[in-house]
């Protein structure tokens, strides 16, 4: 029985919020959360749900950081708002520490989140190339199945059909090619899959001209897609390689898979010796205590930006990018990854815990469960043989029946068609040992009931 209090939020919410990622539909009844505690949050019912999935892949120490509260009580006591024109402490501090954590040698522009820090990212390409004697470096490549961002230039790098619909034609220079995806392979070779995914993407550069190809766009475990990895770190190492050869930026989107999800600070750290150009950051940065956007640039490509006549500057600003309260709580939230030793944590129980999803490919639903750290992908299918993928219904089931045992999980939703079928496990990285049971045992019994 919903109180006079939750029945009237409900009613301001049917007629005055714009939900994200949602039909409309005027009977359903929205979940109103009410408060949060480590990995679990509470509604307005007072019905209690562990957050399989962080939020949006963003609550990584989970809710109830006093100390994250404090610094941001203390800063918004001693400098509401300074823009980044000129500079404040919790600025600086922070740039200087992902230049650390990202092994030296980055200086850093900061925005609101990560379509923001990719779309700098692009115009910091354009612009280096431009300033380097090549005008003629412009376009950007990216994989299919990936997600960059819902402003215009990130969605262009976005290669999910269903998530550009009817927003066409975006922004030109834009290009896509397919991604390591072993159970699905473009090249119908699972074994080469890697080596020949990383092939195409020298081919397409000699195609369209080395001298026309600016970025190279990649997270290096795609999330939202479907928790697609690939096969072994020497992908990566490849992919560095081609760059190198043909003078194309790696930017590396770490907004999902930065600060510890994986088990390393960075996700491009499972893959030694491999450094990105740029590194686009948000997310974890701050674990969604504020919202806070990176992006990370070697200072080798920030050089051309030094010139002081005409119009060599980077002529670009964000009013709250880098805003002192978000930058004290970010530089918080490091402190506690690090003290508390998260990454190695993630790494510990990733293994001897969410590994144990793995056992659940014996389910004649589950075709492949893919992970690394405290981020897994279910991907289900209807029949295992033919790896016909499972339909919106059956997957929209399984995760209502979760829901009704207190267990929130997601799907890749609006990517490709016909193929929103991978269940997305990403619960908060401070998620206790207790916790993780809860959600091994909670998804494994509705699977056992639920069968197509």
């Amino acid at each position: 029985m919903k109180t006079n209090e939750e029945q009237e939020l409900i009613t301001k919410d049917k007629e005055h919020l714009w939900h994200a990622m949602h039909r409309h539909n005027p009977d359903a009844s929205p979940m109103v959360a009410d408060y949060g505690e480590g990995s679990w949050f509470t509604d307005k019912s007072g019905n209690k749900y562990l957050d399989g999935v962080s939020g949006l892949w963003c609550l990584n120490l989970g809710h109830g950081q006093q100390e994250i509260v404090d610094a941001a009580t203390e800063q918004l006591s001693k400098l509401a708002y300074f823009p980044l024109t000129f500079g404040h402490e919790p600025a600086i501090e922070l740039a200087s520490k992902i230049s650390e954590l990202l092994g030296g040698n980055y200086r850093t522009f900061f925005s609101n989140g990560g379509s923001d820090a990719n779309e700098t990212a692009f115009k910091i390409a354009r612009q280096y190339h431009r300033q380097t004697g090549n005008p003629e470096k412009y376009k950007f490549i990216s994989r299919y199945r990936a997600y960059h961002g819902t402003t215009m230039g990130a969605m262009s790098a976005t290669a999910q059909a269903q998530r550009r619909t009817k927003y066409d034609p975006l922004v030109p220079g834009f290009l896509h090619i397919p991604p390591p995806y072993a159970y699905r392979s473009t090249f119908a070779d699972a074994e080469r899959d890697d080596e020949l995914a990383a092939d195409f993407l020298e081919q397409t550069i000699i195609w369209e001209g080395e001298e026309t190809v600016a970025g190279f766009i990649m997270e290096p475990f795609i999330s939202g897609g479907g928790v697609i990895k690939p096969q072994s770190a020497s992908y990566l190492k490849r992919i560095r390689e081609i760059c190198d050869k043909y003078n194309v930026l790696l930017i590396m989107d770490e907004v999902v898979s930065g600060f510890g999800r994986t088990g390393e600070m960075f996700g491009f750290m499972h893959s030694e010796n491999v450094k990105p150009d740029m590194v686009s950051m948000a997310k974890g940065l701050t674990s969604g205590y504020m919202p806070l956007g990176a992006t990370a640039i070697k200072n080798e490509i920030y050089e051309p930006f030094k010139e002081v006549t005409g119009n060599s500057h980077f002529r670009h600003v964000s009013t709250y990018g880098g805003h002192p309260t978000a930058c004290a709580v970010a530089l918080k939230n490091i402190e506690i990854l690090e003290r508390e030793g998260i990454t190695n944590r993630v790494k510990e129980l990733g293994t001897s815990k969410l590994s144990k999803l793995e056992a659940l490919s014996s389910h004649p639903n589950v075709g492949e469960v893919r992970g690394v750290g405290f981020l897994y992908g279910l991907e289900m299918v209807s029949n295992k043989e033919t790896k016909a993928p499972l339909q919106d219904e059956a997957m929209n089931e399984i995760l209502r029946e979760c829901k009704n045992k207190g267990l929130i999980i997601g799907k890749n939703g609006d990517t490709v068609p016909e193929l929103g079928n991978v269940l997305i496990i990403a619960p908060p990285l401070t998620s206790t040992e207790e916790d993780l049971d809860f959600l091994l045992n909670t998804l494994e019994q509705v699977l056992e009931t639920i069968k197509h």
